[in-house]
């Protein structure tokens, strides 16, 4: 039994190493790809794993050619944005429809549930026509827009305060507190797990958002990375090695901001039950 065991071990670590490999390598060849040659990343025959010689011209031209410093800042402000308004907006309504009791409180949650199951590109036109007619294309506020309210944060808050438990909102009514303080003070504190799980999601959804930035901000000024970076992309002719050194300047914050915050990474993905 001790060998089986063993051998069962030793063919799920080698599976879960190839795993890991096939996830690593194309962020690897994207390096290598940006310090090569335009003929060396499309020439096949010979095959070129590494540059015969590395061209740090590729980041030079990709940087003289496009804003970074404004596209991070956009981009990030979009995300901080969206963190903050979708966490607030999803737990009200959340808590909303977990402990309170309103008339057509589960029509209501039943149009949530619906709009997780519809692709969000329907959404697309009719916020367009929303920010045209307010008169705030090409903003901040233009990204942010679409992620004021999430379902799937509502949903997933839900369900964190249908299972806590209901003697803590009799005492805080015994102590004085009204809807509102019983919300901020007792409750919310103790959903700080599904928080933290709907902050990640939101900022990597945010942080991959391309037809929205595309659509809303058609001027340079106000693009984001996912948008600059499809509009790098020639439509007959390919730059492959400025491309892949602009997304490798573009993932770079996600990356540190991963290793920095790697535990709670973990920690909130598999409170949520989701995967990435």
């Amino acid at each position: 039994m001790k060998e089986k065991r063993f051998l069962a071990g030793i063919g799920i670590h080698i599976f879960l190493v190839l795993v890991a490999l096939g996830m690593i390598i194309p962020f690897i060849w994207m390096v290598l790809t940006s310090f090569k040659t335009v003929t060396e990343s499309t020439q096949m025959n010979p095959f070129h794993i590494f540059p015969n010689q590395w061209q740090v011209k590729n980041y030079t031209e990709v940087i003289r050619s496009n804003n970074f410093v404004l596209l991070y800042f956009n981009t990030i402000m979009m995300m901080l944005w969206r963190i903050v308004s979708s966490v607030l907006f999803s737990a009200m309504a959340a808590y909303a429809f977990a402990r309170l009791r309103f008339p057509g409180k589960n029509f209501l949650f039943g149009l949530v549930l619906f709009q997780m199951m519809v692709p969000p590109q329907l959404f697309v036109i009719p916020q367009y026509l929303m920010i045209n007619d307010m008169g705030m294309r090409n903003s901040i506020f233009a990204l942010v827009f679409p992620g004021l309210v999430s379902a799937f944060g509502t949903f997933l808050l839900r369900q964190f305060f249908a299972g806590l438990p209901k003697e803590l909102e009799e005492a805080a009514e015994l102590d004085g507190c009204n809807i509102g303080q019983t919300f901020f003070k007792v409750m919310l504190p103790l959903a700080k797990s599904g928080l933290i799980a709907l902050g990640i999601f939101t900022a990597l959804f945010a942080f991959k958002d391309l037809l929205w930035p595309l659509v809303v901000n058609s001027e340079a000024d106000a693009a984001t990375l996912s948008s600059a970076l499809s509009k790098i992309q020639g439509a007959y002719a390919v730059n492959y090695p400025q491309l892949m050194a602009a997304s490798v300047l573009a993932i770079w914050p996600m990356v540190v901001i991963y290793i920095l915050f790697q535990k709670q990474f973990v920690q909130g993905i598999a409170t949520s039950g989701g995967k990435l």
